[in-house]
């Protein structure tokens, strides 16, 4: 099952707080962040967070610390394997 991309699993999502999500991507980010969510979540193609359901970051190259399990998008899709920002969108 796909994560669906809504406002209801942007709210839950954790990859803002994780640690392989750096101030310095944050940062660099947050404008075409910011567009992405005026246009509206759904119709996003890319978007720095919820990387279970939007892939691979273009700004995160190494992993610091995996908090995936601790997110609630995770736990509501039954997902596994974690590090979605590195490896993808989850399947």
């Amino acid at each position: 099952m796909s994560v669906e991309k809504n406002k209801e699993n942007l709210k839950m999502c954790k990859c803002i707080k994780c640690p392989s999500y750096t101030t310095v991507c944050k940062i660099k980010e947050m404008p075409h962040n910011i567009v992405e969510i005026a246009k509206g979540i759904d119709k996003a193609k890319h978007f720095e967070g919820m990387f279970c359901a939007f892939g691979k970051s273009d700004c995160i190259k190494q992993k610091k610390e995996c908090i995936c399990s601790t997110c609630g998008v995770e736990k509501k899709y039954h997902l596994t394997g974690g590090m979605y920002c590195l490896n993808g969108t989850a399947k």
